[in-house]
């Protein structure tokens, strides 16, 4: 966790300009309407953007009329989501232990947050998500596809170093699965390369249907 800090300390300011219009893409719009909607459409509630970074998923996810909050461990990142977005709450924070009573979130969103997470604490943090949702509650997964980690070594030229780690669909859908979800959706796109995407994308949708034990 201390290494993934301070890399994005590090570049926050340059992420938050190049992704900037990371949202504007029909597809990855089209998988944040529907989770928008499934939460929408089960009463509503509290939802958390996890890992929010600089915010922009959390504002796109308020737009679409969701009580949404947002969490990060970088101070830096959080510092840019609240200047862009001073209408919206941000908290710092670690996904593996989250400061939010059980049960009481309507969804979750995981937006390319779980990348920095080692493969052998995917069924910790799913089955941290799955504690905070309430019955019935909504989980979006986004991902990078494959089997080797993509290192970035200092970019836009800090000197910093952190790998971004690819996963299986099938093999995360598995690990959801097995954390109490039901999986209602399982999205595979070819790779943006306009965005510098190198890999495929996964966006997978989980409810929770059971105690997370």
């Amino acid at each position: 966790m201390t290494t993934t800090r301070i890399f994005y300390d590090a570049v926050a300011e340059d992420y938050a300009e190049m992704f900037a219009g990371e949202l504007t893409g029909p597809r990855d719009g089209a998988v944040l309407a529907e989770f928008a909607e499934l939460v929408n459409r089960g009463g509503g509630g509290q939802v958390a953007d996890l890992g929010c970074g600089p915010g922009r998923t959390t504002a796109h996810l308020a737009s679409l009329g969701l009580d949404v909050f947002g969490l990060d461990l970088s101070g830096s990142m959080l510092a840019i989501a609240r200047r862009e977005n001073p209408g919206l709450c941000f908290r710092q924070g670690s996904m593996l232990e989250l400061d939010i009573p059980d049960g009481t979130l309507a969804g979750a969103v995981s937006w390319y947050s779980s990348i920095h997470t080692p493969a052998d604490r995917l069924p910790s943090l799913f089955a941290e998500f799955g504690r905070v949702l309430a019955p019935g509650g909504y989980l979006l997964l986004a991902f990078q596809t494959g089997d080797r980690p993509l290192t970035l070594d200092r970019p836009f030229g800090h000197p910093v170093r952190l790998d971004f780690e690819r996963r299986r669909p099938e093999a995360m859908a598995g690990l959801l699965e097995a954390a109490g979800f039901a999986l209602r959706s399982r999205i595979v796109r070819e790779a943006n390369t306009e965005l510098g995407e190198s890999s495929a994308q996964a966006f997978l949708t989980g409810r929770k249907t059971a105690a997370v034990l």
